[in-house]
């Protein structure tokens, strides 16, 4: 459960509507943010739509030495607080699709192998012990349903959530390893790391560009916000390895 303090929160990928939207609804809920993006103004320009108090800090996170700088100046910041990094939001996306099977690109699977699994393995390893350690350590990604589903077109976009779960799912061993499934010295389980699963996202911007349109089936980035500051709140041993479907299920 929550610790009953205010948490460290980092939202990556914090310059798009979804990030934007769970910084904000993480600081509504007490916890001090920092949200990450690779272009200044834009991270700055939606760290202040956020709300007064989200830092905002640039990160190329596909960059595994400048991630590890992120946490040395995360830390460098909580030091005076004696605090440390409680949760990771990972809200990196992208999507490329093609006609089928043979016309996927090399291009395409490099941007998507990048975005989704590359600045996922590097925020995991290097902000994996700072969560393991936490009383309430979180870390969510953001997953579609296709990966249930797979299509030709998308088979580049797909393939590469997939991996970006599997991995997710290996962090949840990580920690139950080391809490409640440690063979020497088993603890309650107070980290966990967890997929969202979503069919597509919808945000402000989308629907007054396309008032005709309905979105069916897609989530509000507000519902994502609202299911991340759950997180905290949650028990971790309920949450860890979960893959929770976020909108109403898909059709077969």
């Amino acid at each position: 459960m929550s610790a009953g303090r205010a948490l460290n929160v980092v939202v990556t990928g914090g310059s798009g509507p979804s990030g934007i939207a769970a910084a904000r609804a993480l600081r509504n809920a007490g916890h001090t943010v920092f949200t990450v993006g690779s272009d200044r103004p834009r991270i700055e320009a939606a760290a202040a739509e956020a709300g007064s108090g989200v830092t905002p800090l640039v990160c190329d996170l596909a960059d595994l030495a400048e991630v590890r700088s992120l946490h040395a100046s995360v830390h460098a910041m909580l030091a005076g607080t004696g605090g440390t990094v409680d949760g990771v939001i990972h809200l990196v996306g992208g999507w490329r699709g093609a006609k089928g099977i043979t016309d996927q690109s090399d291009a395409d699977w490099e941007f998507l192998e990048r975005g989704a699994i590359t600045t996922l393995r590097n925020v995991t390893r290097v902000f994996f012990d700072d969560l393991a350690a936490s009383d309430a350590g979180r870390f969510a990604m953001v997953s579609s349903t296709a990966v249930s589903k797979p299509t030709a077109g998308g088979a580049s976009y797909v393939a590469a959530k997939a991996a970006a779960e599997a991995w997710t799912l290996a962090v949840a061993d990580g920690f139950h390893r080391g809490q409640s499934g440690h063979k020497q010295d088993p603890v309650e389980q107070h980290s966990a790391a967890v997929t969202f699963v979503v069919k597509a996202l919808v945000d402000p911007a989308m629907r007054a560009k396309s008032p005709e349109r309905t979105f069916p089936g897609f989530t509000d980035v507000e519902d994502l916000a609202a299911a991340a500051v759950g997180l905290f709140s949650s028990p971790a041993a309920d949450l860890n390895g979960q893959r929770l479907l976020l909108g109403p299920e898909p059709k077969a």
